[in-house]
């Protein structure tokens, strides 16, 4: 995320220990590095933009680049990368007296809310992120590669929930069935979002994937039509 020193190994618990300098030092070197990156890819586009540029922009070097970032595709997604693990997380954290599916919305709304009032809303931030969603989508190659990054995180999804519910997930498939559920509206929202110019930043998201999920009992349950 972008640079907030000192940053914590905050949790959905509460907050952790304070790195020490070094660790400070790396961090600060790969938020700069994702910052340059977001302003060159909203800028001037993807494509157009090389690894020399993020690097040069940073007053580093290529080899330092590739120290963090295997590639291009990956310092694009990285912000969008950790909200998606700290939404993993927070699910891990919802309490056991929750049904899978209330466990699932309040987990992606609060971390979309806790990431978008805990950074700053410029390059780097999960603003700027999100505004790479609409670059994404455009981008072959990155969108898949955010595919299979959706395609990793129904895995532990499905994983989170198993556990949860005390199931082997090879036997019932009910976590694998919801997960896929999830990441569909999921998906479904992120594209609302983008292609109708909707509220900004992560509140708005929450408004949209608030949304979809009010209309998902009805969806799946019970006629569609009015009754004749």
């Amino acid at each position: 995320m972008a640079a907030h020193t000192p940053r914590t190994t905050d949790g959905p618990d509460g907050p952790g220990r304070v790195p020490g300098l070094r660790e400070r030092k790396k961090q600060q070197t790969r938020d700069a590095l994702v910052q340059a990156a977001h302003v060159l890819f909203l800028s001037q586009g993807f494509a157009r933009t090389t690894v020399d540029e993020i690097a040069s922009a940073v007053d580093v070097s290529q080899r330092t680049f590739f120290r963090y970032f295997a590639n291009k595709d990956e310092v694009a997604l990285a912000v969008m990368a950790e909200a998606e693990d700290y939404f993993i997380e927070c699910l891990r954290h919802r309490p056991a007296e929750e049904t899978p599916l209330q466990a699932l919305r309040a987990s992606i709304v609060k971390a979309w809310l806790d990431l978008g009032s805990q950074v700053p809303s410029g390059p780097g931030s999960i603003h700027s992120a999100l505004e790479l969603m609409r670059i994404i989508e455009e981008t072959p190659p990155l969108l898949a590669a955010h595919l299979r990054r959706v395609a990793d995180q129904e895995r532990l999804v499905v994983g989170v929930l198993a556990e949860r519910e005390g199931l082997d997930p090879a036997e019932d498939l009910r976590p694998a069935v919801l997960a896929a559920v999830f990441g569909s509206l999921l998906r479904s929202a992120h594209l609302a979002w983008s292609a109708e110019h909707l509220p900004a930043g992560p509140e708005g998201m929450v408004t949209v994937i608030e949304r979809y999920f009010d209309h998902l009992g009805p969806a799946l349950a019970g006629h569609w039509r009015d009754p004749a």
